[in-house]
């Protein structure tokens, strides 16, 4: 799916779903006065671009950090290239888990699978990845906790 393929209206309820949905009662009837359109205009927009899969969903971003979860990890994995889509769909459906990438290795970083992990203490969150890495029967990662977070916001990406 090419942006070329979205309407006029598509890209503008695009653009303003980047920019961030108003923290209002009524945000789509928000968006849509800000756009100069019907509120249904907006939900119609909206559920074409989910159609053609431009977007997944619409959801909130938790500043883990800030709502009290101190443990938090990027998981470097060395999953075997036969099993990436059933360890990715294995976590993909772990609450704690909250990304999941695919990645080129490198001769002395043999990692090809990470996982971004959440718990409330980084001994829960050793615990639940030891439990992951026994239950996958997966012996070779690395846990790189978060140290610090410097800066933490969506892409933003130039809709035309």
């Amino acid at each position: 799916m090419s942006l070329e393929n979205l309407s006029q209206l598509e890209k503008r309820v695009l653009k303003a779903l980047i920019e961030g949905i108003p923290l209002v009662e009524r945000p789509y009837e928000e968006m849509a006065k800000n756009l100069g359109v019907t509120q249904e205009e907006v939900i119609y927009a909206i559920k074409g671009l989910l159609e053609k899969k431009v977007i997944r969903r619409l959801g909130a971003t938790l500043r883990h950090n800030l709502a009290g979860y101190e443990g938090n990890a990027m998981v470097a994995w060395k999953v075997p290239e036969e099993r990436i889509d059933e360890v990715g769909k294995w976590f993909s459906e772990k609450p704690y888990v909250s990304h999941c990438y695919v990645r080129k290795t490198y001769p002395d970083w043999p990692y090809n699978f990470y996982t971004m992990c959440h718990a409330k203490t980084k001994e829960e969150l050793k615990a639940l990845i030891k439990e992951a890495a026994k239950e996958l029967n997966l012996k070779d990662y690395e846990i790189l906790f978060t140290v610090k977070e410097i800066r933490r916001k969506h892409a933003q990406y130039k809709i035309e």
